[in-house]
């Protein structure tokens, strides 16, 4: 009776979060268990494995000058191209023409370190934003977490497959993480710390995107936010009036409202002046202030009410317990809102630092010309603050 390999393979999430794969096996009450980080390297194991059991049990005897550990390897092959079309030698031969083993072995943690100070001096030569920066310093201390210990030239397919996909991630999640690695791994391919870049098999995932899909505000919703903030949080009423009724990017940890100061925000001249070191995409744009934000702003002046209060961050907690302040949420509102009543799609990309692609493809046909309207008809209580005449935007100019 053929005896057949008792060894199994199961995958489960550890307690860190990451998928694991688990050889098992119970030979003669005894349990044999042994982890490992992708499902190649535990089946490998569990053909050299399955192999010596059976030599063990069925007292297989064959002449051959192998030492016991190659011979124990070579089987492993033989089962590993069992039903492949070439044979073992075809495989052997390819791999030896195709192959080049990287020239240093360079740890992972080493590797990481020396491509950041190239990424600082870019940062420093205003070649890329800090935020930008910001998220590839936090990914690249994710992956060495992922992978303690390891060399760059251990990063195969299979292995980086496993991190981008780690906790079910989202297709664009699963992009980002892609898009800092292969940034990374082009720099170690240049200095033949990889001898091949395994991502070129890894494509990006393809996300469908549905024109208007960006999460706004009603006007109706915009107006409760405001009076809810005037009464209970005056202090932050100029944060979230320069975010809903300007489009200023929110981000508490890199938007752009952290680096907008008051001498930016020009109420004589109806302009806000967002400057390349300011801006996202570091690219200076002006917004126009709009007769209702100038009301907030002047019922709330700047010298007295601060553009980021000490205690933002609870208060905006606190506004979310209440009105669901999705990602951007504010700054969508805005765009929507100002394509609704301005019908001009190419100046609600300079007003808001977008291209108009991205306008049309999220923006477009999301609110009525009335509701534009009547967003930006929205006042503070605090001041009997008279609406100013219905103004166009000014021409945007950097």
């Amino acid at each position: 009776m053929k005896q057949e390999n008792p060894y199994v393979i199961s995958e489960f999430t550890n307690p860190s979060g990451k998928i694991v794969f688990q050889l098992y096996a119970r030979i003669d009450g005894k349990r044999f268990r042994k982890n490992f980080p992708t499902r190649a390297e535990a089946e490998t194991e569990r053909q050299i494995l399955g192999i010596q059991y059976l030599q063990e049990t069925e007292m297989r005897v064959a002449a051959t000058r192998l030492a016991d550990a190659q011979l124990r390897e070579a089987e492993a092959v033989f089962a590993r191209v069992t039903g492949q079309p070439r044979s073992l030698s075809f495989y052997v031969d390819f791999a030896l023409a195709n192959y080049r083993a990287p020239t240093t072995q360079k740890l992972l943690t080493e590797a990481v370190a020396e491509f950041l100070v190239i990424k600082d001096h870019e940062r420093e030569q205003d070649l890329l934003s800090e935020p930008y920066l910001t998220r590839v310093k936090r990914d690249l201390k994710r992956l060495q977490k992922h992978f303690p210990a390891a060399t760059v030239a251990e990063l195969t397919g299979t292995r980086l497959l496993g991190y981008f996909e780690a906790r079910r991630a989202a297709h664009k999640t699963f992009n980002n993480r892609r898009g800092v690695v292969s940034s990374f791994l082009k720099f170690a391919l240049q200095r033949d710390w990889i001898a091949d870049n395994p991502l070129v098999k890894i494509p990006p995932r393809r996300i469908r995107r549905r024109r208007g899909c960006a999460i706004t505000f009603a006007a109706a919703q915009s107006a409760g936010l405001m009076a809810y903030v005037e009464e209970h949080y005056p202090t932050a009423v100029p944060f979230f009036a320069l975010c809903l009724f300007a489009g200023i990017r929110p981000c508490l940890r890199t938007g752009e409202i952290l680096r907008l100061q008051p001498v930016h925000v020009k109420l004589d001249a109806n302009m806000i002046r967002i400057d390349g070191e300011v801006s996202k995409v570091r690219e200076p744009r002006n917004v126009t202030i709009q007769p209702n934000l100038a009301g907030w702003l002047r019922a709330y002046p700047l010298k007295k009410f601060p553009i980021i209060p000490a205690n933002l961050q609870h208060i905006r907690e606190k506004v979310a317990e209440k009105f669901p302040l999705a990602h951007d949420v504010m700054r969508h509102t805005f765009i929507s809102m100002f394509v609704a009543k301005f019908r001009s799609i190419g100046e609600a990309s300079l007003q808001a630092g977008n291209s108009e692609s991205i306008i049309r493809k999220h923006y477009l046909d999301l609110k009525t010309a009335e509701e534009g309207e009547e967003f930006f008809g929205i006042l503070p209580k605090k001041a009997d603050v008279p609406a100013a005449p219905t103004a166009s935007p000014l021409p945007n100019s950097a």
